[in-house]
């Protein structure tokens, strides 16, 4: 049930506005806080069951993809259905769906005072720390989503498909023992997953798990509350992650159901294990033999080149740069040219910006 009036990279408080005031005639809207620059952090709470489960989103300003995952969900309950309506009978939802919005705002990933707040949880030295502290604390939630973007790098186990959702059960503890809030999280995951394996198969990556107390999720399962983070990732051509964001949306259903009817019980530890480690084996180009694109009399060699993102007047700018260069056997593009291939040639010279890396130098 997606949102149509939210879309793109560029996703802040301005946007999502309406689709809050629009929502409030049937869930509670609140304010749980306001940022640095004074802009709300809002939390919408629907549902009246026992079981209690918090999301929060964009808590990196430049992470929008889960934000639009999360107004599509809430737009399904809005609308509701049969489904819809006995899922808000089992659990009772809180979301803040942009705890960053001066980050937002700015499309940075750190706060207004260069904070990550993703390393800020011992400290809670920011307002938006202690906003999402405090409602962790008096909610007391049975399960946590932590919602993030991840870079277009990363690929599913050391396979040649980018990591289109990546998750992680978070460690507890340095040794990174499997508790029990650490095994429920990882059941629901391998809920997810294997739903995920039905649409974008081997596109399913499992997170890094080294253990870091000062990471929110870490911390939120250092006590006890299964908390689960989600990374949503590259889709083929999708670089606005309007794609991933359905892929999101259906990931985030499939986990409420599962924890509203207690079915994720049954999965097995192992199966999460299963799920491919991300690798970080992609650029956005992989050109080869680059020395016939330069003209110059080199040995074979390979350039992967990663685009930066900018924000201008006209929203995201997705600038191309050198990342990497050598034989690069290892590695692969989501857009990948030999400069042997005469017809790769000449679509790589119609790429102004991307020829120009090479030519100027």
């Amino acid at each position: 049930m997606k949102v149509d009036s939210v879309s793109g990279r560029y996703v802040h408080h301005d946007h999502i506005r309406p689709f809050l005031d629009k929502i409030k005639t049937r869930f509670k809207v609140a304010q749980a806080g306001i940022s640095i620059q004074s802009i709300s952090i809002d939390k919408i709470t629907l549902g009246e069951g026992p079981v209690k489960i918090l999301m929060w989103s964009q808590m990196h300003g430049n992470e929008s993809t889960t934000t639009k995952a999360v107004l599509d969900l809430l737009n399904t309950f809005y609308n509701g259905s049969d489904k819809s309506d006995e899922l808000l009978k089992r659990i009772t939802l809180t979301i803040l769906p942009m705890l960053n919005p001066d980050g937002a705002h700015a499309y940075t990933r750190e706060n207004a005072n260069k904070v990550d707040l993703n390393r800020d949880a011992q400290d809670l030295s920011q307002p938006e720390s202690v906003v999402l502290r405090r409602e962790f604390e008096a909610f007391a939630p049975d399960f946590c989503f932590n919602l993030h973007d991840q870079r277009t790098i990363f690929s599913a186990g050391p396979f040649p498909k980018p990591a289109t959702l990546s998750f992680l059960s978070p460690a507890a503890d340095p040794g990174r023992k499997v508790t029990g809030s650490r095994l429920s999280a990882m059941k629901v995951i391998t809920c997810m997953n294997r739903e995920l394996q039905d649409l974008i198969p081997g596109q399913v990556g499992r997170y890094d798990d080294a253990f870091n107390p000062n990471c929110v999720g870490d911390a939120f399962q250092m006590s006890g509350t299964p908390t689960i983070l989600v990374e949503a990732g590259h889709y083929p051509e999708d670089y606005n992650r309007e794609k991933t964001r359905m892929f999101v949306y259906k990931a985030l259903w499939t986990a409420l159901e599962a924890i509203a009817f207690d079915t994720y019980q049954v999965e097995r530890e192992s199966n999460y294990f299963d799920i491919p480690e991300n690798k970080k084996l992609f650029f956005d180009f992989l050109i080869r033999n680059t020395q016939i694109l330069e003209k110059k009399e080199l040995p074979p060699y390979s350039a992967g080149i990663l685009f930066r993102e900018e924000l201008n007047s006209d929203g995201i700018r997705f600038r191309p740069y050198i990342e990497k260069e050598g034989t690069l056997p290892e590695y692969y593009g989501h857009q990948t040219f030999d400069c042997i291939n005469k017809g790769d040639l000449e679509k790589l010279r119609q790429k102004e910006e991307i020829t120009r890396l090479f030519l100027k130098r």
